[in-house]
């Protein structure tokens, strides 16, 4: 955690002018689970090139991430990392102090053929990095033990669930949960003009809805396979929702009220996550759910939580 305050305004002011546009911001958000180099950043943001490098330079002048240069084909590339999952920001006239509850974070990487439950309907079905892996438009096959290997799953109706494990100390305080995950619309072949409500439950929880804006297939996505067909889903959208104690947001923007308080995670050793398209959504348009091997990042479902403990206890 970056602690910040106000008898330090020139640290303050360094951060907070590092923060105050929605370019670096962004930037940021891209950070949020792996490294990246400018090039890519550029690409995800369709930046120029030369306006990244010089909004990298202000984010590593504020210590929000940290640059290393590595050989590339041509020359050297410099990869950004994020310097931090938190910042404190105290405004009054006392010196700063550090927290009697120290932040930990517990982090989790769950693949999304690791599904516990689910109900489809067509279309669907569900692709490893070597071919199809069950018979498309036939639900019953998700309960294929190969369903395991997936590395994107789609479907028109319905959820998948996933059950993660809750590794953390008795004492532990949640202060905020984390999921990030890439996805789209389900639309035969692919239509960039496809709208889909997808919503997340945690432990029966509905904590917001996502309307996705199509089923994108305009170019092939950067970690497909060869052998995936260029007329189908190509790639999706890189989504971050985060339950702290005062709202919901998706991609840091408001979209409920819920709270870490109403999921019902004292003492629970698992979290239930559910994905899907909810019987009274507006817009029934499907799920396309990439993991590593798909889409543009190489990630599946990452879950982050934020917890504290008390004085002098250990992780």
């Amino acid at each position: 955690m970056l602690e910040l305050h106000i008898n330090d305004p020139e640290k303050l002011i360094t951060v907070a002018h590092a923060l105050s546009t929605r370019a670096r911001v962004d930037m940021l958000r891209l950070l949020n689970t792996r490294s990246m180099n400018i090039v890519e950043i550029a690409e995800a943001l369709s930046l120029p090139v030369s306006t990244v490098a010089s909004n990298v330079k202000v984010l590593e002048g504020a210590g929000l991430i940290t640059t290393e240069l590595l050989p590339a084909i041509r020359g050297a590339m410099k990869v950004c990392s994020r310097s931090y999952d938190d910042i404190h920001m105290g405004l009054n006239n006392i010196q700063a102090h550090v927290s009697k509850r120290p932040t930990n974070v517990y982090e989790m990487e769950m693949p999304i053929g690791h599904y516990s439950d689910c109900e489809v309907h067509p279309t669907c079905g569900m692709a490893d990095r070597d071919n199809m892996i069950i018979l498309e438009d036939e639900p019953a096959s998700f309960y294929h033990p190969k369903h395991v290997g997936a590395q994107i799953i789609w479907f028109r109706k319905g959820y998948l669930e996933y059950l993660f494990p809750l590794e953390l100390p008795p004492s532990a305080q949640i202060d905020s949960i984390e999921f990030s995950m890439e996805m789209c619309s389900e639309a035969p072949n692919f239509d960039n003009d496809w709208p889909s409500d997808i919503s997340l439950w945690v432990n029966g929880v509905g904590i917001g809805t996502w309307t996705s804006p199509g089923d994108f297939g305009d170019r092939r996505g950067k970690l497909n396979p060869s052998w995936w067909l260029d007329w189908t889903t190509q790639y999706g959208l890189l989504k971050t929702w985060r339950i702290d104690r005062e709202r919901t947001t998706l991609d840091m923007k408001r979209v409920s009220d819920v709270t870490v308080d109403q999921l019902n995670l004292h003492q629970r050793t698992n979290l239930r996550l559910r994905i899907g398209v909810a019987p009274d959504a507006v817009h029934k348009g499907g799920v396309n759910l990439f993991g590593r091997g798909f889409g543009d990042h190489e990630q599946d479902i990452v879950m982050k939580i934020h917890y504290s403990l008390p004085t002098g206890e250990k992780p």
